[in-house]
């Protein structure tokens, strides 16, 4: 078969309507996972043995499956469990949140610990609550040194979102499913949804080196 890459033009609104809700999926989902996983990790670092232990295994459950198990969980089990129907965006944002939480939360749990204990020591020892410590002091030296695994999580997520395929999400796989189903173009299809991509993850990548870059710690 010729290879036909004027094809791909034709096709290129449906490309970047997907493209656009692959993006639509992981940025509100990384605003939701990112603030449930800030949370969590700061409980895992300075929580109570309750909370501390419920943070612990929700971070287990969640690394310790699938991310495509977990749609299917909250698509087709949920309603099931709790007689609660949710529709696929929903769902796949939802997914982006909890899984993304579960990692970065670690990820804050170990920038938070690697801050010396000298810091935390001193600002309390001034008269500040735990709270303004946390805040003003071990907080931004903590986020400098996340920036780098955040980024890798971040770009982890954005491809996460082609599994969503299994519960119907018109995503950038999904459409590019369906358009080479309708006319076996495989080759210039799936080389089209592979640049764009490539284009979302290095453009959020060149964002990320320009937020490392100036915050590095000398």
């Amino acid at each position: 078969m010729n290879v036909d890459w004027s094809i791909i033009f034709d096709f290129l609104p449906d490309l970047l309507h997907g493209a656009r809700v692959t993006l639509y999926i992981t940025v509100v989902g990384l605003i939701g996972g990112i603030t449930l996983g800030v949370i969590t990790g700061v409980v895992r670092a300075y929580g109570g043995y309750v909370l501390n232990t419920l943070a612990f295994i929700y971070v287990e459950v969640i690394r310790g499956t699938p991310i495509v198990v977990q749609v299917m969980f909250l698509y087709f089990a949920l309603p099931v469990l709790v007689d609660i129907r949710i529709d696929p965006m929903t769902t796949a944002v939802l997914a982006i949140v909890i899984n993304a939480g579960a990692y970065i939360a670690e990820i804050v749990r170990g920038s938070v610990l690697s801050i010396s204990k000298g810091l935390t020591e001193a600002g309390l020892s001034i008269g500040l609550p735990r709270w303004k410590v946390i805040t003003y002091i071990v907080g931004p030296l903590a986020f400098r040194r996340l920036i780098p695994p955040l980024g890798n999580q971040c770009i982890v997520s954005l491809k996460d979102t082609s599994l969503f395929i299994v519960i119907g999400v018109g995503e950038l796989t999904r459409t590019g499913q369906e358009i080479m189903a309708a006319n076996f173009r495989a080759v210039e299809i799936w080389t089209a949804v592979a640049v764009f991509y490539l284009i979302m993850t290095g453009g959020l990548s060149l964002l990320l080196r320009v937020i490392e870059k100036r915050m590095r710690i000398l």
